[in-house]
């Protein structure tokens, strides 16, 4: 057939040996034990760096990608190839600030900085990671053409699946010697979206886009001839990396319960708000005492979760908007991995107010039913919920009121649990989650909990983590540990932080 790619014997080998997942050590100083399927992606992202191709790492959500990207990372860095050449990571905006804390987490000996925001310049001083937005790289493009690139990393690569955008050349034109595309999606959809990803990582592998379409795309989607399809595999698939959580080698190697604490940026409205807020409510707090003000200290935690949360939680405003939020902007870009892989998912907030934003705007940008269980539902309206959660393959979303459904529900149809704000308490948090992760579910359970970088909400996670003694404090008592809190303490606990 015509396009078929020939290979000779030494390619052949070339794709044995990639194909093969020799064992690559794993770096010192990574402050993660790789499971069994991580170590094999992070070889094979090793062994693709190697011999001079690119890679498509397109696990499912949850089975930990930036995890064995930053392997590598740190395996090329204690090999002294980042000495005088960095690592690009392009993401979306509302990724950056997770990024930096996944880099901080798994792999504390490399250095990162974000370059974004209204004053961003590359600095004197040099760093092994440096992180960008798929927006500010195309406004700054000429700043990074500058810079030759060990490696380029591009995070969320559905970004680029549209050949012809502005965004798309722009990330193409870097100058790169080894590129990693990450998604959690699907990539085998829509082949020119495939082609695009894959021209990315392996320029020209698969011939320009005319060839392309005239020797694949219409062969395999229009005719569905299954020999070019097979052919299309074969040459293919060295290059791309796929396990689902549901593959039974992958289960083997997995919990059944896996944790993530997904960090997000508060945008300049939310900032502002934060600020003023607690700048004007401080005074307040210190001119009282006792049962008031413990009181005020209530409503002002209170007050800045809703900021961050979203802006129209707290001011009231009836029009919401999905950028305004950071918070909101991971969720939706969360809810895009969940449902391109057909699974379902819980949403838990404290907010009825929060919960209805978060249903409106779901509803707007995917275009299907959202429920939403809270207390003023009645029985009969609350079971028919769980039943169509439970039941129907088309309501795959389920936002509940922790209050309302944060015990007692059996809802084992969901493989995921997003605590969109946290109560700081790790007995209820474990409550909600186990309305999924009971007897009954079949899969394995991912849990995402969301805080807010640089905010009280960061402060109070790490003290969670840090101090067993506080976590056994708040067990009963949700937040008012903090109101027992001298006005120095408090105002270092609260007050925002780069």
């Amino acid at each position: 057939m015509e396009g078929d790619v020939e290979v000779d014997g030494e390619f052949d080998e070339l794709i044995k040996s990639i194909t093969q997942f020799d064992d690559v050590n794993v770096p010192q100083n990574i402050t993660a034990k790789l499971r069994d399927y991580q170590k094999r992606g992070f070889s094979w992202l090793v062994q693709n760096i190697r011999t001079g191709f690119g890679s498509i790492l397109a696990d499912d959500m949850g089975l930990g990608k930036t995890l064995q990207v930053l392997t590598a990372v740190q395996y090329f860095k204690q090999e002294g190839y980042l000495e005088k050449e960095h690592v690009l990571v392009i993401a979306p905006t509302s990724l950056l600030t997770n990024w930096q804390e996944e880099i901080r987490k798994f792999t504390p000996d490399l250095t990162s900085y974000i370059f974004h925001g209204s004053g961003r310049r590359f600095t004197k001083k040099k760093y092994d990671v440096y992180l960008t937005s798929y927006g500010v790289l195309r406004s700054d493009l000429a700043k990074f053409k500058r810079h030759k690139w060990f490696l380029c990393i591009i995070d969320e690569a559905q970004n680029i699946k549209n050949p012809g955008t502005k965004q798309t050349k722009a990330v193409k034109s870097i100058k790169a010697k080894h590129k990693i595309a990450m998604s959690g999606t699907p990539v085998e959809n829509r082949l020119s979206e495939y082609w695009s990803i894959f021209d990315f990582t392996n320029k020209g592998y698969l011939t320009s886009l005319k060839k392309f379409r005239q020797n694949y795309i219409v062969p395999i989607e229009k005719e569905k001839n299954q020999d070019t399809l097979n052919n299309f595999r074969q040459i293919t698939q060295p290059f791309i990396l796929r396990r689902l959580k549901s593959d039974k080698n992958i289960i083997k190697d997995l919990p059944d319960k896996i944790v993530n604490d997904i960090y997000c940026n508060l945008t300049k409205e939310q900032v502002a708000l934060y600020k003023e807020t607690l700048d004007s409510s401080m005074a307040e707090v210190e001119a009282n005492e006792g049962i008031k003000r413990r009181g005020l200290v209530l409503k002002l935690i209170n007050s800045l979760k809703q900021i961050c949360n979203h802006p129209s939680q707290f001011t009231k405003s009836s029009s919401q908007d999905i950028a305004e939020s950071g918070k909101t902007e991971v969720l939706m870009y969360t809810l895009e991995n969940i449902l391109q892989t057909n699974e379902k998912v819980l949403i838990f907030t404290q907010y009825v107010k929060m919960g209805d934003i978060i249903k409106k705007l779901v509803e707007d940008k995917f275009g299907e039913e959202v429920l939403f269980l809270h207390g003023s539902l009645s029985r009969s309206k609350r079971d028919e919920l769980i039943k169509k959660f439970q039941n129907n393959p088309q309501n795959r979303i389920f936002i509940i009121s922790l209050k309302a459904g944060g015990t007692g529900l059996n809802l084992t149809a969901a493989q995921n649990v997003i605590h969109y704000d946290l109560w700081w308490n790790p007995a209820v948090e474990n409550q909600a989650t186990d309305r999924a992760y009971r007897i009954g579910q079949k899969e394995n359970v991912m849990v995402y909990r969301f805080i807010t970088k640089g905010t009280f909400e960061e402060k109070i996670n790490k003290m969670i983590h840090d101090k067993e003694e506080l976590a056994q404090l708040t067990v009963g008592n949700g937040e008012t540990f903090i109101t027992e809190m001298n006005t120095k303490d408090l105002k270092n606990m609260l007050k925002l932080r780069k």
